[in-house]
C-alpha cells in the first residue's frame, strides 16, 4: 500500500493538482476533486481551505465522485459549477479514457472517439486542459507508475502495470517522474540523500540545496531554522546532510548569482513538479534580467491562455528562488503580486535587475 507521502507526490504530479491549488475557476466544469478526511468533493476553484495532497483524488464528474462516496461542498455547491468551455465535456469523457485505458489512447484514437479531426481536438484539448492529449497521458502514467511502485511486487511489475512497453523507457523518464530511483521510491525516499547549507546574502537567509541530480531547492526567508523546516516538508523522507567545504563552495557561487542574476548559473537543477508547472518554470528561465512579463502574457507563452490562475499557482509553487525566476512576472497593470519569499524581496531583485 502506497504511504502518504507517495499518495501527496502522485497528487502534486496530477496535472489537475496546479488548478486546485490556484483555486482556477476556469477548471470547474473539467474535473471535480474528493477529500478522503472530510468526504466531500468541491470543483477547483472551491475557497475552502486547501487539503492536503495525500488526502485528494480526482474525478471527472460531480456523478463520479458521488459515486465513489463522496458528497457535495456545502460550501462552494459543485453541482452548480458549469463547464466554462463548451467542450469541457466533452474532454473530460477524454480523460477519463486515458486514465482508465491501459495503454494510451493514439491522437487519432480519441479524435475518433471525440468525432472530430485530430487536429481540432489538440487545439480543444490543450485549450481545456493546458496540457496536449500526449503530455495528459504521460502525466497519468507518471502518477500511475508512482501508484504501483507503493503495492506492486517488484519494480519490473510497477513499470508495467502502469503502462510501459518496456522498462528502459521508464528509466529514461525515472528521474524526471520520480526525482529518484525507483526502488528508492519504493523505499519511500529513505536512501535518498540531499546536502544543504544554510547562508546570509543581501536578502536574508538562504537555504540551498542539492540532491544527486542538481540544485533542488533555493529558499529565502528571515529564519534559517524556517527554511530548514520548509526542507524537510518538501523532501520528508530523505536524508538531509549538511555541507561540507566543497559544497560551501557550491553555496557560494548560489549566493554569488542571487546577488548577480545577470552572470547567470551554470549548475544543473533538479526541477521536480507536475507537467503544467515544468511548462510554467521552463517558461519562466527564458525571460532576461530585467524584463518582466504579465501572468496573462506568460500563460499566453505557454499555449494556455485560460490558465493564468494555474500559472500563479506554478509560481507560487517554485522552490529554485532566483534559479527560476518567478520575480519576473507581474500584474497585468506592472504592480507587484504576491511572491513566495516576499514582495519586498521581489522588489530588491527587479530593481537590482534594472540597474545592471
Amino acid at each position: 500500500m502506497a504511504t502518504a507521502q507517495q499518495r501527496a507526490e502522485a497528487t502534486v504530479a496530477d496535472p489537475r493538482w496546479a488548478a486546485v491549488a490556484a483555486r482556477d475557476p476556469a477548471a470547474d466544469g473539467r474535473f471535480v476533486y474528493s477529500v478522503r478526511s472530510t468526504g466531500v468533493y468541491c470543483p477547483p476553484s472551491c475557497p475552502s481551505r486547501r487539503a492536503r495532497p495525500e488526502t485528494v483524488a480526482f474525478h471527472a464528474t460531480p456523478a463520479d465522485a458521488e459515486r465513489a462516496g463522496f458528497r457535495p461542498c456545502r460550501r462552494c455547491h459543485p453541482g452548480r459549477a458549469l463547464p466554462a468551455n463548451p467542450h469541457a465535456r466533452l474532454v473530460a469523457g477524454l480523460c477519463r479514457l486515458i486514465e482508465g485505458a491501459e495503454r494510451a489512447p493514439t491522437l487519432a484514437e480519441l479524435a475518433q472517439r471525440a468525432g472530430l479531426s485530430p487536429f481540432h481536438l489538440h487545439r480543444v484539448f490543450k485549450a481545456v486542459t493546458g496540457l496536449t492529449p500526449a503530455a495528459w497521458a504521460r502525466a497519468q502514467r507518471a502518477r500511475r507508475v508512482q501508484h504501483e511502485l507503493g503495492r506492486a511486487d517488484s519494480v519490473t511489475a510497477a513499470i508495467y502495470d502502469a503502462g510501459y512497453n518496456s522498462s528502459g523507457r521508464f528509466y529514461e523518464d525515472a528521474g524526471a517522474v520520480l526525482g529518484m530511483t525507483p526502488r528508492a521510491w519504493r523505499a519511500g525516499g529513505v536512501a535518498t540523500e540531499i546536502r544543504f547549507a544554510v547562508g546570509e546574502c543581501s536578502l536574508g537567509a538562504i537555504l540551498v540545496a542539492q540532491s544527486a541530480r542538481g540544485v533542488c531547492a533555493i529558499l529565502l526567508g528571515d529564519d534559517p531554522d524556517a527554511l530548514l523546516a520548509q526542507l524537510q516538508q518538501r523532501f520528508p523522507s530523505a536524508q538531509l546532510i549538511g555541507g561540507d567545504a566543497a559544497f560551501e563552495t557550491l553555496v557560494a557561487r548560489v549566493v554569488g548569482f542571487v546577488e548577480a542574476p545577470r552572470l547567470g548559473l551554470d549548475l544543473p537543477l533538479d526541477m521536480r513538479g507536475t507537467a503544467f508547472q515544468q511548462r510554467v518554470w521552463q517558461a519562466l528561465q527564458k525571460i532576461p534580467p530585467g524584463e518582466t512579463l504579465s501572468y496573462a502574457e506568460l500563460a499566453h507563452r505557454i499555449g494556455a491562455p485560460r490558465a493564468v490562475r494555474a500559472v500563479a499557482g506554478a509560481c507560487a509553487a517554485n522552490p529554485l528562488a532566483v534559479a527560476i525566476p518567478c520575480h519576473r512576472v507581474v500584474r497585468g497593470d506592472g504592480g507587484l503580486a504576491g511572491y513566495r519569499w516576499g514582495i519586498e524581496r521581489k522588489r530588491a531583485l527587479l530593481e537590482r535587475e534594472a540597474k545592471d
